[in-house]
């Protein structure tokens, strides 16, 4: 259970670092370059894992990280920039707070990992907490935005689940660092197509792209990947909602404003929906409910005596040799029904 525990901290700290990413995007990237952005932040952290881990692609990784990379890098991304250009930020974070659901159910298909109730209700607790939390039923909704966003968690969420499958036979930082520099080498030609000459970086956006690069993306994903090989892919999804949460946190932070009742109440219930879905939560509630039945006591086991029922009495062997003596002997045992 201790493990489990560790596993699920150290899969918590890519949510959290991602939600970090809309500040340091607005506040320091320079806008108007969705795709070099991506780029610039995937290269430089694959580039960074790989030499971490010393290791190139082998075999049939060739293919599977352009694949991966694809799904959850580049055009991940990229969709997730159009739908935040088309949306507020609370529908979009509304829509992918629905990927624990897909990637259970993906998991289910892919990996068959069947979800337990304990998992769907942990989904269905967090999806509610992030609604109350962010939505408010006001915004205009943009029907190419929601199709970017959908198309987002979707495409992620099966990536997600096929790094799992394909996880034997390389490391986490090496098939991570395969999976980032795949996908930037697959952004840069359509970057270089669709905005021209790169942006000039100055110090502040260098900075940006500096903590980004380094926490956002290369550690974010080396964690995330570690927790999908120890950790069911439910259980992970489920650690996903602390992005929104992130972001909100760090939202009221910096504007020095204090979280109103409906926004607690929906933290409340994201907390609660993760833990639920956690394995350790899980066997926690199993050791409760064994610890509640009342043990039976099994014939011939070591210290008991045997016992014959009458009705719904229960004697023991020694009590009836008891009462055998003080009747002198003469009463029967007790007959079995």
């Amino acid at each position: 259970m201790e493990a489990t525990f560790r596993w699920t901290l150290v899969t918590a700290t890519a949510p959290v670092a991602w939600g970090t990413t809309y500040f340091v995007t607005q506040q320091f990237l320079p806008p108007g370059y969705p795709l070099y952005g991506a780029a610039i932040r995937a290269l430089p952290a694959g580039l960074l894992l790989l030499l971490l881990s010393g290791r190139l692609p082998h075999g049939s990784w060739w293919w599977k990280s352009l694949v991966l990379g694809t799904l959850n890098m580049s055009a991940f991304f990229a969709l997730i920039y159009l739908a935040a250009q088309l949306l507020p930020t609370s529908v979009a974070s509304t829509i992918m707070a629905m990927s624990p659901v897909v990637m259970m159910l993906l998991a289910w298909s892919v990996l068959a990992e069947r979800p337990r109730i304990a998992h769907l209700a942990g989904a269905g607790v967090g999806i509610a907490g992030v609604c109350l939390m962010l939505f408010t039923g006001t915004a205009a909704v943009d029907a190419l935005g929601v199709l970017a966003s959908v198309a987002a968690m979707v495409m992620s969420s099966f990536g997600y689940v096929l790094a799992k499958r394909w996880a034997t036979g390389a490391g986490t930082l090496s098939s991570t660092s395969w999976q980032l520099i795949a996908g930037g080498l697959v952004l840069l030609p359509f970057a270089a197509a669709l905005e021209g000459p790169p942006p000039a970086l100055e110090g502040p956006a260098l900075l940006g792209f500096g903590y980004v690069t380094v926490v956002a993306t290369a550690l974010a994903f080396a964690a995330w990947f570690s927790g999908l090989r120890h950790l069911p892919a439910a259980a992970v999804g489920l650690v996903g909602l602390l992005n929104p949460v992130t972001g909100v946190l760090l939202g009221t932070t910096i504007a020095a404003e204090a979280l109103t009742a409906r926004q607690l109440c929906g933290l409340a219930l994201v907390g609660l929906g993760i833990l639920l879905g956690q394995p350790a939560a899980t066997r926690l509630a199993a050791l409760l409910r064994d610890r509640k039945r009342p043990s039976r006591p099994q014939e011939g086991a070591a210290g008991s005596q045997p016992t014959w029922t009458r009705g719904r009495r229960a004697v023991s062997c020694s009590a009836w040799r008891n009462t055998s003596r003080v009747s002198g002997g003469m009463s029967p045992p007790p007959k079995t029904r």
